[in-house]
């Protein structure tokens, strides 16, 4: 078992050490400093509207005429795209053959417009961003043997700025740590930074970074340049963007409906395709969890890229409650959550 643990140690630095010699970013910010204070307690799926910023214009409809009285369920949906005062406005304005006409017209149509009014369902809050959160994971995993440890998710926010860092450690010989930072957007997370640090015991600290511009342009480890397109996302972003994906259209993206996520690695860009398979129940310390599991198509990576199959719980804000790293049939790492999940108490 020790002759396992060393080979998956060595097979986890070798593989997943990403480093280009020729990068010579300039070192990484400090980390967003938060506390995290309060647990998370399972809940009911939050239901959210568009955020501020994607918020459509509603479409204006044409007024009713005063001889053909709108039906209540269509006035219902009209006052969901149109101003009430626009509507009594224009309902006044519509000719008629006398005054006794014109005021009866106008009394119909703002009692429908009171009905419709009361219908109508109340509108869902803005979405906000969750509070900072970490999440803790109990790791099991096999290659030539064997693998143990722990590892952990960590959203943190300081107004439009974030961080996500994804650590797996494997005691004492290893520890890689998934670093993003950027900025929050109308399309969700918009990264500029990405920091894949290596440690390996008896080893000196390797890191590879990855530099995105606001234009689109990337600068891989290697130094090489890369066009992404709208809404790339890196390998640690990736958890937090499907949190927000779920939390914004979940209406969207039942079992049978795909995500398709444009990523940046160390040394490529592509395009990785979720596929919602099914709803499961997971098995936690906090008691069973319905999640959505989320697996990649195999086209999606290339050889030796590690594939990450996601288990997202609606009942705690769509958060990773499971993961599963796999490299090929006989090589993977397990990661679940050992415990609630703890935030903090403000962005």
């Amino acid at each position: 078992m020790v002759a396992g643990v060393l080979l998956g140690h060595v097979w986890l630095g070798d593989r997943w050490a990403l480093w280009g010699a020729g990068n010579q970013a300039p070192p990484p910010p400090p980390p967003i400093d938060v506390a995290f204070v309060q647990t998370l307690a399972l809940s009911a799926p939050p239901v959210v509207g568009p955020s501020p910023q994607t918020v459509a214009t509603p479409t204006p409809m044409a007024a009713p005429r005063a001889s053909a009285p709108m039906p209540a369920a269509s006035a219902a949906s009209a006052v969901t795209e149109v101003a009430p005062l626009e509507v009594a406005t224009a309902a006044s304005a519509t000719p008629a053959s006398d005054g006794a006409s014109a005021a009866g017209a106008a009394s119909v149509a703002s009692s429908e417009v009171v009905a419709s009014i009361e219908m109508a369902p109340p509108a869902a809050p803005a979405f906000d961003w969750p509070p900072s959160t970490r999440l803790d994971y109990r790791l099991e995993g096999y290659r030539n043997g064997p693998l143990q440890g722990d590892a952990r998710v960590e959203w943190r926010r300081q107004g439009e700025q974030y961080e996500v860092m994804v650590s797996v450690r494997l005691p004492p010989w290893f520890e890689r740590r998934m670093i993003s930072h950027g900025v929050i957007g109308p399309t969700g997370l918009m990264p500029r930074r990405y920091d894949q640090e290596t440690e390996v015991a008896l080893r000196d600290l390797r890191r590879a970074t990855v530099l995105l511009a606001p234009d689109g342009e990337v600068t891989l480890a290697n130094g090489q340049s890369a066009q992404a397109p709208a809404g790339v996302q890196d390998s640690a972003s990736q958890f937090v963007q499907i949190t927000w994906l779920f939390l914004t259209q979940a209406a969207r993206l039942p079992v049978g409906a795909e995500v398709r996520l444009p990523l940046v690695l160390p040394h490529r860009v592509g395009e990785w395709v979720y596929d919602v398979v099914a709803q499961e129940t997971v098995f936690l310390p906090i008691g069973p969890v319905e999640a959505l599991h989320l697996k990649p198509r195999p086209h999606s990576g290339k050889p030796n890229e590690v594939s990450v199959e996601m288990w997202m719980a609606p009942q705690l804000q769509y958060l990773p409650v499971r993961l599963r790293l796999q490299q090929d049939a006989n090589t993977h790492l397990e990661l679940t959550l050992k415990q609630a999940p703890l935030q903090a108490t403000g962005p």
